[in-house]
């Protein structure tokens, strides 16, 4: 199971840490995807990280703003966000990958959270 937290809303410029749990599995066995999905739009994978935390992705959209990183021994990745904007919003997810492989495609993940809502908005 995953579960996530940390949304909530932020102005424009400002910073959120989310959170991404598991349980009842080996997570630092896999690969862990944070993707986002805004009303009307389909979902994207916003950045990936691999078991180790050695090998990470991120979307051309969040790079140089948002950063990837997981503490095994708490069984919880983290994605923060810095500088965001409003394009930003939308529900968050984390996700288990299948393979080894750092990707940002939906499909290579298939155990998924609940989501947590980030809204950016003056």
């Amino acid at each position: 199971q995953l579960v996530e937290s940390g949304g909530g809303l932020v102005q424009p410029g400002g910073s959120l840490r989310l959170s991404c749990v598991g349980s009842g599995f080996r997570m630092d066995g896999h690969v862990i995807g944070w993707f986002r999905q805004a009303p009307g739009k389909e979902r994207e994978g916003v950045s990936s990280i691999s078991s180790s935390g050695a090998g990470i992705e991120y979307a051309d959209s969040v790079k140089g703003r948002f950063t990837i990183s997981r503490d095994n021994a708490k069984s919880t990745v983290y994605l923060q966000m810095d500088n965001l904007k409003p394009d930003d919003t939308g529900v968050y997810y984390c996700a288990t990958g299948w393979s080894p492989i750092v990707t940002l495609d939906a499909l290579d993940y298939d155990d998924w959270g609940q989501g947590t809502q980030v809204t950016v908005s003056s």
